[in-house]
């Protein structure tokens, strides 16, 4: 479905209804929308939301760790290809426009923490951070709960990963690097693809390529180890430039790289596919045509072991084209494991505030 007017600064083109609601809307254009002059300007809207827990354990097969924490549900970004847009319409929100402009945060994030690492019980594996929304979208810098979770995670020695596509995370540097002298934290800057412009239309309010490996080259510098994740790979679209940005993150001193190719889960695909019309009209069909080469004929494979790098053999040559340049650029090579024995709950309760 076309949306009336783009929003400007915004990835989605349209804020269809939530597969969850009851009634459901859609745009209808009465001839005048195209000549309205300007796109509208859409708000972000702050809500807040009080879990009971803050640890996520993670079930999925082919994912590499087993315990998350997502301070945000939504994300300013508005990267048009988030797989977690559609764990909006669980809040009654669609997964276009409310998702990057209707923001959940969790004010208690690090007190939940505390309390759950203090269980008797608990026993330390490594929590990865980020590994739905991003820790450090915009509101980061004025709510500052990822910092507070790190501060508690550092209290308590606790190792975590951490991922991001916002330079921003270097805020974050003090901690980041004191925890990386203990071996207790790895970082990943997300790097999508080196095109100023398109980066610009596809990820509205990101930071820009070059500031993202500004920020690995940062990591690096102060010790913290970083690793690249090219993701999602499109194929028609960035593919081209695999290479390009393996070399790229190991000259900025990335230690290792990962991808993943796009995954266009429930209603992504239609804003994908909305999102090509509107800013990539000449190449969209041929997009989605390769798209669906990576999916068995569909625009999405759910099967875990296959969502994230696809199946054929266009999947099977970008993976081969992908280990190549990381093993020309010495990438992935003797990365330690996080140490778990250094977790402590702090004996003077004061630690705790």
């Amino acid at each position: 479905m076309a949306a009336l007017s783009p929003a400007r600064g915004r990835g989605a083109q349209s804020n269809a209804s939530g597969r969850f609601e009851a009634a459901q809307s859609e745009p209808f254009d009465d001839g005048w929308t195209e000549h309205d002059a300007e796109p509208g300007r859409i708000e972000t809207t702050l809500l807040v939301e009080r879990p009971k827990t803050i640890i996520n354990k993670v079930a999925s097969e082919d994912i590499g760790f087993g315990r998350s924490i997502n301070p945000y549900r939504g994300c300013e970004h508005g990267c048009i290809y988030c797989y977690a847009r559609p764990t909006h319409a669980y809040y009654g929100y669609s997964p276009g426009l409310d998702f990057e402009t209707k923001l959940i945060f969790k004010p208690d994030a690090a007190k939940l923490l505390e309390q759950e690492l203090s269980k008797p019980r608990y026993v330390c594996k490594p929590i990865h951070i980020g590994g739905n929304t991003d820790p450090y979208q915009p509101i980061e810098r004025g709510l500052k709960i990822t910092r507070s979770v790190l501060e508690v995670l550092d209290r308590f020695n606790h190792p975590f990963s951490i991922i991001s596509k916002n330079a921003s995370i270097v805020r974050d540097l003090d901690i980041l690097a004191a925890m990386a002298k203990r071996g207790l934290v790895r970082a990943a800057l997300s790097v999508t693809t080196l095109d100023r412009k398109l980066a610009r239309s596809m990820e509205p309010r990101s930071a820009t390529p070059e500031r993202r490996l500004q920020a690995v080259a940062q990591l690096a510098d102060a010790g913290v180890p970083c690793s690249v994740s090219v993701a999602p790979i499109i194929p028609g679209l960035t593919d081209h430039e695999i290479e390009a940005i393996v070399e790229r993150a190991a000259a900025a001193g990335a230690a290792g790289a990962h991808y993943t190719l796009l995954r266009l889960p429930l209603e992504i695909a239609e804003l994908f596919r909305e999102w090509l019309a509107a800013e990539r009209p000449d190449r969209a069909a041929r997009v989605m045509s390769l798209v669906r080469q990576t999916r068995g004929g569909k625009d999405y494979q759910s099967a875990w072991n296959v969502r994230m790098k696809g199946e054929g053999p266009l999947a099977d040559l970008i993976g081969a084209r992908f280990r190549r340049a990381c093993e020309r650029a010495r990438l992935n090579r003797d990365q330690a494991a996080l140490d778990t024995s250094q977790f402590r709950v702090p004996t003077n309760q004061l630690d705790l505030f």
